[in-house]
């Protein structure tokens, strides 16, 4: 016999008090109710209920049973929920939290495509250079670039993040030659409020990482700023290659230090352990590393 059914026969008869009435909920016979509790005591050695003409009652392991019965049946309820998630179309609100920059020139053109293959999803995305609380501040997802702290988040690894060293070609015929990473100290560099590179820009030499302080009149914590500032011949700029490309390919910046690229910085898709893995997050997972998995 199907001992998972034998065991919410039992709980039922518990519940409902008489073998009869179990029978008529679940429309079986109390013949086939009887043999279900039968089976299922034989089946663990011992007596659960004490039954005569007209009452039963639960013995001291029938007590005992029927709570983790109980138990059993709620968590069997969990993981038929989870299957029937995993099987259901996508579909709710889903808040991603995404840098400014790889928000607005990188993720956001993407998005036509996921809410065109899931219609039943609503985005709704915020675009910040700091670093959000997901579980407080309620989100799904974060992208986030840089080294991790041990956050307890789940962390699925990306495409490196590049970055790229530029400036307008009129600043560049304007002032001394930039040809080695050192040379930056006697130059404008536009500061970045966040991360390391408001101060430091490393670049990869021949024996080894670079790591030289930068200095500058314009501190910005919007990389899209920086990025007019260094078009109208302000200083130099080390920023994300999706934000600068379009510009270098029109050559209004241009590409410094080729000979010194700079490192690329790891970049990771977040979410909490504790968050059901629904529809809707997993088809946003699978949709994120299909464009940027690395």
């Amino acid at each position: 016999m199907d001992r998972l059914l034998s065991i919410e026969i039992f709980v039922k008869s518990v519940e409902l008090g008489s073998f009869s009435a179990v029978a008529e909920a679940m429309n079986m016979s109390s013949q086939l109710i009887g043999k279900h509790i039968r089976f299922l005591e034989q089946s663990l050695g011992v007596k659960l209920i004490n039954r005569t003409t007209r009452s039963q009652h639960l013995t001291d392991i029938g007590i005992s049973f029927y709570e983790r019965s109980k138990n059993i049946l709620a968590e069997m309820e969990v993981v038929s929920g989870l299957v029937q998630e995993v099987r259901a179309v996508p579909t709710g609100k889903l808040r991603v939290s995404a840098p400014v920059s790889f928000g607005v020139n990188a993720l956001a053109s993407l998005l036509p495509e996921y809410m065109t293959m899931y219609p039943d999803i609503k985005v709704e995305m915020s675009l910040t250079n700091r670093t959000v609380d997901l579980i407080d501040e309620g989100f799904d997802v974060a992208f986030r670039v840089g080294n991790l702290s041990d956050s307890g988040l789940i962390a699925r690894a990306l495409r490196p993040y590049k970055l790229v060293l530029c400036a307008a070609p009129h600043y560049i015929l304007e002032h001394p030659t930039i040809s080695e990473p050192t040379d930056l100290l006697e130059h404008e560099c536009l500061g970045f409020s966040h991360t390391e590179l408001r101060t430091h820009w490393t670049f990869l030499t021949e024996s080894g990482p670079m790591s030289v302080p930068v200095s500058g009149r314009l501190m910005v914590d919007s990389g899209e700023a920086l990025m007019k500032a260094a078009i109208a011949g302000l200083g130099v700029m080390l920023q994300p290659l999706e934000l600068v490309e379009k510009e270098m390919e029109t050559g209004r910046l241009v590409e410094v230090l080729t000979n010194y690229p700079v490192p690329t910085r790891p970049m990771h898709l977040l979410y909490a352990p504790d968050r059901r893995m629904t529809p809707k997050l997993r088809s946003f997972i699978d949709f994120t590393l299909s464009h940027f998995g690395s």
